[in-house]
């Protein structure tokens, strides 16, 4: 290769950095950049069925866990018969003999009294289904709107968060807080399709993704077949749910409206009430032609300068100045509540050394509210070890002598970790 066509060759896989290098080869690669005949992808069935391809997906599906399916194998016992396996599923795939199993339902608690469904794949369908990731993702990646932040490589919650804070202080102020109504089960099968085919024509690959449309889900010993949705759990249903919606980001951007979008939770910032107004009747007329539906009670308009303010991946934003939303506070104490019930035998130092990890983790990504939002938090816990320590003296009641007995100093002493400690110790990095 001439040096010049090197040099142009490692600029490319440098901006693809995150592609698995097997699949996509330099020449696939100059192929995404510069475009293929028709745009359009044909013959890719061969990179998914690759052994490379499967155990480059084996590698992800292990490094993510999970249970076992409804064929009760679970990543384990798999990769102890990890060679056969993947050979076994190169055949299935390359015959055409493979058929996904049906997803494993499970039911999940959430905050109060509700529950929440949860699908399980198979190990071996979740491998599958990360091999057709790693084929199809930077085909559409090339193209997918710079406003969608969910699921993402090289992208995240902080970076939308980022967005949003930028807009609100450059004056958009008026937002469109919009809410998709159970838009992963919702979304229209053919419609979906149609969105595929605009960029994959093998039809082998279709067929495959077919397979997971009409995937069976198991609730007990009741099986069903969706009609509409993404695949229950499947690795491949963030891809394909960004698919569908990367239509709305580019209308919007098109209109000249600023959205932010993690998945299907978004917000359209505005710079006023009347291009607020059309925005929402912008993304009514297009969720309707979509086949889709915004929530009627939580789609709304709101001025962010007020004290009402919005919520947006776990923050809530008002006047200004964000800090944890509601139901993200009662989510770690949740967490914490559990690591610090006083019948729990672990030492002190056991408990402090399991809470830090949830405190430290917390702070991480919740280190840009307001000061006022930690206090409270580590003033909380607090009492909670100071109940661990009386109950394990046998005393009764609690309040100031508690405090006197067991002050901050006491636990800081601990090696306790500092919410507001750690917010001030942020600051002066950020001051300085």
């Amino acid at each position: 290769m001439p040096p010049s066509a090197a040099t142009h060759a490692g600029d490319i896989r440098a901006r693809w950095a995150w592609v698995e290098p097997w699949v996509w080869t330099d020449r696939m690669l100059t192929a995404l950049e510069q475009g293929v005949k028709g745009g359009t992808w044909f013959s890719l069935i061969d990179k998914v069925y690759a052994l490379p391809t499967l155990r480059a997906a084996f590698t992800r599906v292990k490094a993510n866990g999970g249970a076992a399916g409804v064929d009760h194998q679970t990543v384990a016992m798999v990769e102890a018969r990890q060679d056969a396996t993947l050979a076994h599923l190169a055949q299935q795939l390359r015959e055409g003999t493979y058929r996904p199993q049906p997803v494993r339902r499970v039911w999940i608690p959430k905050l109060g009294s509700r529950e929440r469904p949860l699908g399980i794949p198979t190990v071996r369908d979740r491998i599958v289904q990360t091999a057709l990731r790693l084929v199809l993702e930077p085909i559409f990646e090339r193209t997918f709107a710079a406003q969608s932040y969910g699921f993402r490589p090289g992208r995240g919650c902080k970076d939308a968060l980022r967005r949003v804070q930028q807009l609100l202080e450059g004056g958009y102020t008026e937002v469109v807080d919009a809410d998709l109504r159970h838009y992963f089960d919702t979304i229209p099968h053919e419609a979906l399709r149609a969105a595929m085919r605009t960029k994959v024509r093998d039809g082998r690959v279709l067929a495959l993704l077919d397979a997971y449309l009409e995937q069976g889900v198991m609730d007990g010993l009741a099986t069903w077949t969706p009609e509409e949705g993404t695949p229950q759990g499947a690795v491949i249903s963030p891809l394909l749910a960004n698919i569908y919606l990367d239509a709305l980001d580019h209308a919007m951007a098109a209109a000249g409206f600023e959205m932010v979008r993690y998945a299907d939770d978004f917000l359209v910032l505005c710079r006023t009430p009347s291009d607020a107004t059309e925005a929402l009747a912008q993304l009514t007329r297009w969720t309707t032609a979509a086949g889709l539906q915004l929530h009627p009670e939580k789609t709304r308009l709101v001025d962010a300068t007020q004290s009402g303010g919005f919520d947006f991946l776990g923050y809530h934003f008002a006047q200004g100045k964000r800090w944890p939303r509601k139901k993200s506070l009662q989510k770690l104490k949740a967490t914490l509540r559990a690591k610090t019930r006083r019948q729990q035998g672990h030492s002190l130092a056991v408990i402090i050394t399991d809470v830090n990890r949830t405190l430290r983790g917390w702070f991480e990504y919740f280190q840009h509210s307001r000061r006022a939002a930690f206090r409270p938090v580590d003033s909380w816990l607090r009492r909670r070890l100071r109940c661990i320590l009386r109950h394990r003296q046998g005393r009764r009641g609690h309040g100031y002598v508690d405090n006197r007995r067991w002050p901050t100093a006491y636990f800081a002493a601990q090696g306790l970790y500092s919410l507001i400690t750690a917010h001030a110790q942020r600051c002066q990095s950020v001051a300085r």
